[in-house]
Parts: structure tokens; sequence; C-alpha cells
């Protein structure tokens, strides 16, 4: 039996006290929305809200009088020191695709119902328009609402150890959480949870880059070009689109492998099951290192003896719909990217009979 994406639809076990609200940083756009949802949140629905230090910090919420008495009420946390993954029951976020990916980036385990509210520049993972948020918001709390299970990557990335690091209470330097260190073997790991998709490029080099990539163990090919992206479903109408992928429905099971410019005619994208252990290397012979990013992110070089693992997470995202999984995908495509928009062809002209 093959299950009809639309009969998902989010069921509460307890009704839900706890939302995080993630609102893009540095938009003055959106304070109000973020404060008429706040308030609604905290005084009409009388729900714990957590909100990110830097938010609060913007001089027109700091300064904002009125808006202190519901301030009061949040509780903060700051990313990569503080660990709120336990305590969140959904996830409301303000603002473009970006934040969505934001707030996947958070929860490298489960990850809570995500409802997401366009308010950015694309808006393609992002299907509510913030108008009717209260009714909205309401059916959600009573769970009254579609889901799509948004797949995620499993990465893993394992490196030389180098350098040193000065860690204190798990936290590196630069403010990311450290990584786990196996001093033994001398090798360094790293592990990402990513939702739209890993991308393995050639950086600052003039020459191409040159990575083995394996199947399950198998080498499937060298992709010499300049790079190539792992992505997910979700990821398919994201960077891999635009380096001439095919678009993926989030419900199907399914990697797609991309190559970036490949010096070869015939290097075309590739799907492959969900599921299965991908591993990219730089090739013996390659020239340069290379370099990899996560949904953008956590961006860092790659050198020869390091690899990367990839396969889909056992914790997707769940994404809730505005209508369903079909519609909401469909009309993102009309509406983001214009999908087969064409002018109409003329019909034959009747003759009437005499």
């Amino acid at each position: 039996h093959i299950q009809d994406p639309a009969s998902q639809r989010l069921t509460w076990n307890k009704p839900p006290k706890s939302v995080l609200v993630i609102k893009k940083i540095r938009d003055a756009s959106l304070l109000q929305p973020f404060k008429e949802l706040c308030v609604y949140l905290t005084e009409v629905n009388n729900m714990i809200v957590y909100v990110e230090k830097k938010v609060l910090e913007d001089p027109a919420i700091a300064n904002d009088e009125n808006f202190g008495p519901v301030k009061k009420k949040f509780c903060t946390f700051r990313e990569d020191y503080d660990d709120i993954s336990n305590q969140i029951d959904f996830i409301i976020c303000l603002g473009g695709d970006g934040t969505l990916l934001y707030a996947s980036s958070l929860f490298q385990g489960s990850v809570p119902p995500v409802m997401a509210f366009h308010l950015g520049s694309l808006g393609f993972l992002t299907p509510f328009n913030f108008e009717n948020f209260q009714s909205q918001v309401t059916q959600v709390i009573e769970g009254n609402a579609a889901l799509v299970l948004r797949s995620r990557l499993k990465v893993k990335v394992v490196k030389e150890y180098r350098e040193k690091t000065t860690v204190q209470n798990g936290i590196e330097e630069n403010g990311v959480v450290s990584a786990s260190l196996d001093k033994e073997v001398g090798k360094q790991i790293m592990q990402y949870q990513v939702l739209n998709e890993v991308v393995v490029d050639r950086g600052p080099s003039s020459y191409l880059s040159n990575v083995d990539v394996f199947l399950n163990g198998h080498l499937i090919t060298t992709v010499q070009g300049d790079g190539v992206i792992v992505s997910t479903p979700t990821g398919s109408t994201a960077y891999a689109a635009a380096a001439g992928a095919s678009m993926i429905h989030p419900n199907v099971p399914a990697i797609m492998i991309t190559p970036i410019c490949p010096h070869s005619l015939s290097f075309r994208p590739i799907v492959v099951p969900a599921g299965v252990e991908l591993k990219i290397m730089l090739s013996p012979d390659a020239r340069n290192t290379a370099w990899v990013s996560f949904d953008g992110r956590k961006r860092q070089e790659i050198c020869h003896g390091d690899s990367i693992s990839i396969t889909t997470s056992c914790y997707p995202l769940p994404s809730i719909c505005f209508r369903d999984p079909v519609s909401d995908w469909f009309e993102s495509l009309a509406e983001c990217l214009h999908w087969n928009v064409r002018k109409k062809q003329n019909n034959f002209a009747v003759e009437e009979e005499e």
C-alpha cells in the first residue's frame, strides 16, 4: 500500500505548551508581525515563548516600553551555547526560506513541527501568509493541519587532526560546538543534519575540483568541474535546480547527486534511493583541496585523507502545510519559480458554414 501524501496529519499527544519563534534578524519590516505574534501566543494562548537572545537585542524591540511586559515572559537562548531541543513543542518562523533552514540547524536530533510564514524574498518553503495568523496558529495548536515530512541528510565529516583547538565547556573559540575528537587515531569527526544540500566545490582554486564519489563503498564516478551537490528532495528546488537538476516532491524518498558545471557533456544529475551511503573524498591525484558547506553554513576545507559521508537522516523536519503537500508544492513552483510560464498558443479559427 502506497501512502497518500495528503493523509499525513499533525497529531498532538498532549496540547502544546511551548513554542520557538524564529525571526529573520536585521529586517525592520518583521518587527510588528513579531510583536503581534508574541502577544497573541503569550496573552491569548498562555504559551511559553522561546526567542533567540540576539533577536531581543534589536534596539526597536529593546526600547519599546509597551512590549516590555511581554518580553519579560520570554525564555531566551543562544545558538551553539544553549540546548533547547527537548523543550520545544512546535516552531513558528517569520521570514524567508532561510529561517526554515536555520530552524533545522538548531535541532540536530528530532525536530518539532514547523509553521513557516512567508515574510521573506522567495518563500518556496514558507506557505503561510501573516494576514490571518491568529486563526492559522489556532488551527495548528488544535492539531488541525496537514504535514509534509521533509527528509534531511545525516552528514559525517572525518578530518585528519592537524591543528589543536582550545575547547572550553564543549565550545570552541569561534563559538561552534566542538567536534568529537579521537586522539588515538588522529581524527576529527563532525556531524550535521542538513535540510537542503551538501555542496562540495573547488573554493578559491583556479583548478577543476577532482573528487571521488562512492555509493555503498563502490566508486561510481569522479567529479571534474566546479563541484557536486548532494541534495534532499526539498533541496532539489534550491541550488540543484539552478545547476540543471530535476525538481523532486518532498514526499519522494530519494537523494539527488548534481554536478556543478562538469567538464563533460554527458554528466547528468542522478537520483539514488534514500538510505544509501554516499562518500565523497578528494581524488588521490587532485591538484587542489575542496571546500564543503551544509545548507550554506559551516563552510570548511577538505584535504587529502578527509572524507564526507552522507545518508538519509532518521530525523526529518515536519513542515506544516497551508493546504496539503501536493497543492502547496505546485503552488510554490508556480508562484516562486514561475514553472512552465508561457504565452498560450492560439486555437484555430473556426469558419462558419454558410
